[in-house]
């Protein structure tokens, strides 16, 4: 019997309101006091009020029940059971009884719940025995929930604890069925209330984030089965309720709802300078709880998994308990059961890239990052040296790239502080609040948004990695006044240096910001027609390359900002101011310019000696000029200098760049060039390869055995291919990330003497070795070649002739060109 549905009586209608003066023992008037006491607020207001009302009830049960308070008790539930009364919480009441005297209990609850009515306070009521109780929770998940938080308040206590006792053990029974009813009840309260953290008039319970996630948190701790993260958790839960005081105060009404126009007075109430402060509190805490919620959900899930699959590996493992299978991602970074974790040999304290690399593994393999792994590394982990190494800024740009898989991991490390870590300046954008109808997301998220977008349009600029970090620090200057375009500038100009960006790199990032909002205002406001229009905008570019990526930047930015903020009438505006601005700018230095001619000393004693061994001679050096992080007393250098001298001949390329491929060597840098050698010198051509090289995990290999194993490779007695497809058909399959599909296009007019052929592509394993086989396929020959690696983003050039040494034709250079792309996309 609730109050919903009861007849009248027992559960009638609520009764008529009535004045304060009419409460027995003066409970209105200590009421109102407590309520406009300013010196009491928060934590110590709630359970005051708490107590005051359970000493009331209480006393409005004992002079209803007379002496008989046995077998039949009034206990509190839900909110108030848990002893968090806002100003205009309704009361969850229980009357709970053994059935022995129905009239009775029914006389008992009009006496209780009409003076409740009569003060105009909100009740939720019911009368129920033990059992109808328990049949109730089993058919009623809120109703369960509810009971979780039963508090005694008079009568029989026998009555409550043995209900209690019930409630719990029939829950923890039940959880593996209840608990993934709860999400889904979770998943359907988020899909619509959305998510607290962004928006701008969030129902501080309802939403994502909000209390009712905290309430579900502590039931799943309660089931025993998981428990959230405790770090902040119930600071983040009191924030929400201070705010909700605050809220029913200023209102005058039991609402939930941080209306627009409430948000000042909530602020001032709360000692707050402004709306703004009070939603960048509100987002706060949402994010902590979300997080938790998260975290808490894929524990759930994991550990109802392996009870669902303990009894067969019990049976095929005789009785023992099989260790998770560990599969290595990156160095110091494995995979154990669905998440990423750091592998038993890690050093945190002596590896400071170890979170970036932890990160960007997480993200390109589609996993979350464990959460004590994270914890880990914020507790561990030395600080990164000024300017950042060369591999911290590799990693951070391939976490960028990952596509959406970035956000959660993003999330991950804000958890624990790492973000603000890395980057200072974060903090200022951390759940900043923008007061502008296009935009949906807080600043920090919008700009994560924007690298999710940027890492789609990777494949059309050739500095992938100048578009990632740009995308993340376009609109930084937010935290700021002013205009944030200009305080932007100088803030990504110094992040850029601190990122590791030489000067030239950092003074095209902070064009980047300065004028990310430059297309996107213009081509739609100004006469495209008009020479002058063209002519500013190429003045602030400056460049072909930096148009490039501001065409590219400005759209990532409207599709993260909106759908309000990018259509394809807005895009074939700026496409077209691009381009009149591109033949304007059309006189620059192409950006694939061909390798000098003159070799080092190194490269010329190897070459000589390779024409006079008539064998590939292989020479490995540490870069000694970069930083590298400490992995352990006998740390390989990240990377190594891979020096190849080869006589000329077909299959250099591809057999090279399997059997790196095949050693598990990531190929950061990589050229090639022919060279003639003058007869008093030698006699022939020499293929020279100049490749930067690092380990994915584990140690280098040495030279003599990449040496041994190129040998075999080139005579056909080593099959790469088969090799590579056996390993690969071994591996663990991966959700990854989905890239943006690869593009090989020919590049119009950059050498007189070959002609280019640019590659962008995902770097996956055996990336050159394909491209290398496609050519070959080709008959064309690789004169030389530019290789990068920019994060997870390959940006290749290859200057290929015909067997003769001429340029191809234009037909033929469009269908190598085409070949290739399609053998890359299968």
């Amino acid at each position: 019997m609730d109050g919903s549905s009861g007849p009248s009586g027992l559960n009638g209608p609520k009764g008529p309101n009535g004045a304060d003066d009419t409460e027995p023992g003066g409970y209105a008037a200590a009421r109102l006091r407590l309520l406009t006491e300013g010196a009491r607020s928060g934590p110590p207001r709630r359970a005051a009020l708490a107590r005051l009302t359970d000493d009331w009830l209480a006393g409005l049960f004992t002079a209803a029940a007379g002496g008989a308070a046995r077998g039949i008790c009034l206990v509190a539930v839900g909110g108030y059971g848990r002893g968090e009364l806002s100003p205009r919480s309704d009361l969850d009441l229980l009357l709970l009884h053994d059935g022995a005297d129905d009239a009775a209990v029914a006389a008992l609850a009009d006496r209780l719940w009409y003076p409740v009515w009569d003060l105009g306070l909100d009740l939720d009521h019911s009368v129920r025995t033990p059992a109808e109780a328990r049949r109730t929770a089993r058919d009623d998940l809120k109703a369960q929930l509810g009971l979780l938080d039963a508090r005694h308040l008079a009568g029989d206590l026998g009555l409550t604890t043995a209900l209690r006792t019930t409630v719990l053990a029939d829950w923890r029974n039940q959880a593996p069925k209840r608990l993934p009813e709860l999400r889904q009840l979770c998943a359907e309260r988020a899909e619509r209330q959305g998510e607290l953290r962004y928006l701008l008039e969030p129902d501080l319970k309802e939403a994502r984030g909000g209390l009712r996630d905290a309430t579900a948190l502590r039931a799943v701790a309660a089931s025993w089965l998981a428990d959230a993260p405790r770090e902040g958790l119930a600071e983040a839960r009191r924030q929400l309720l201070d705010v909700r005081d605050a809220l029913h105060l200023a209102t005058g009404r039991a609402t939930d709802r941080l209306a627009l126009q409430e948000q000042d007075q909530v602020a001032a109430d709360l000692g707050l300078p402004d709306a703004d402060a009070l939603l960048r509190r509100v987002y706060e805490a949402a994010r902590v709880i979300a997080y938790a919620g998260d975290v808490t959900w894929r524990e759930v899930g994991r550990v109802l998994r392996s009870r669902a699959v303990r009894p067969r590996l019990r049976a095929l493992w005789g009785g023992g308990q099989p260790n998770a299978e560990r599969s290595p991602l990156a160095e110091g970074v494995v995979e154990q059961d669905g998440e990423v974790v750091l592998a038993r040999t890690a050093r945190p304290e002596r590896d400071p890239v170890l979170p970036l690399r932890a990160a960007a593994a997480a993200a390109q393999a589609g996993l979350p990052l464990s959460p004590h792994a994270v914890r880990r590394l914020a507790a561990t982990a030395r600080p990164l040296p000024t300017p950042w190494p060369t591999e911290a800024r590799e990693q951070l740009v391939t976490l960028l790239g990952s596509g959406r898989p970035t956000v959660q991991v993003w999330e991950a490390l804000e958890a624990e502080g790492l973000i603000t870590r890395l980057l200072p300046d974060w903090e200022r954008v951390s759940c900043r609040p923008q007061r502008n109808a296009v935009h949906v997301w807080t600043v920090d998220r919008h700009l994560i948004e924007t690298a999710v977008r940027a890492a789609a349009l990777t494949r059309r600029v050739h500095r992938p990695d100048l578009l990632l970090v740009a995308a993340l620090l376009h609109d930084i200057g937010k935290g700021w006044p002013g205009d944030h375009s200009v305080a932007g500038e100088t803030i990504a100009r110094d992040m850029a240096g601190r990122i590791g960006f030489d000067a030239a790199d950092a003074a095209v990032l902070a064009v980047l910001v300065r004028h990310h909002l430059l297309l996107v205002e213009t081509a739609p406001r100004r006469d495209l027609d008009d020479p002058a229009t063209v002519r500013a905008v190429a003045d602030a570019v400056g460049t072909q390359s930096t148009l490039e990526l501001l065409h590219a930047l400005t759209e990532a930015d409207a599709l993260a900002t909106g759908p309000a903020a990018w259509s394809a009438w807005r895009g074939s505006l700026v496409a077209e101011l691009v381009r009149r601005v591109s033949a304007l700018l059309a006189g620059e230095v192409p950006d694939t310019p061909e390798p000098a001619d003159a070799p080092t000393a190194e490269q010329e004693r190897l070459a000589v000696e390779a024409c006079r061994t008539g064998g590939p001679v292989l020479a490995l050096r540490a870069r000694a000029e970069e930083p590298v992080a400490e992995r352990g007393e006998e740390a390989e250098p990240l990377g190594v200098e891979l020096l190849i001298a080869v006589p000329d001949r077909p299959g250099v390329l591809p057999a090279v760049a399997g059997l790196l491929a095949l050693h598990r060597l990531t190929v950061r840098t990589a050229g090639l060039r022919a060279l003639e050698l003058p007869r008093d010198v030698g006699d022939g051509t020499v293929l020279l390869l100049n490749w930067r090289v690092a380990a994915e995990y584990g140690s280098l290999p040495q030279a003599t055995r990449l040496r041994a194993d190129l040998v075999r490779a080139l005579d056909g007695s080593l099959d790469i291919a088969a090799r590579l497809a056996e390993r690969d058909a071994a591996g663990p399959r991966r959700r990854g990330v989905v890239a943006p599909p690869p593009r090989v296009t020919v590049a119009p007019a950059a050498s007189r003497h070959a002609t280019v052929i640019e590659v962008r592509a995902q770097d996956v394993p055996g990336l050159l070795f394909r491209i290398g086989c496609a050519l070959e396929d080709a008959k064309v020959r690789v004169r030389s070649m530019h290789v990068s690696t920019l994060g997870a983003n390959a940006v290749d050039a290859f200057y290929v002739t015909d067997p003769a040494g001429e340029p191809l034709v234009e037909r033929e250079a469009a269908a190598v060109a085409r070949r290739l792309e399609e053998t890359l996309r299968g």
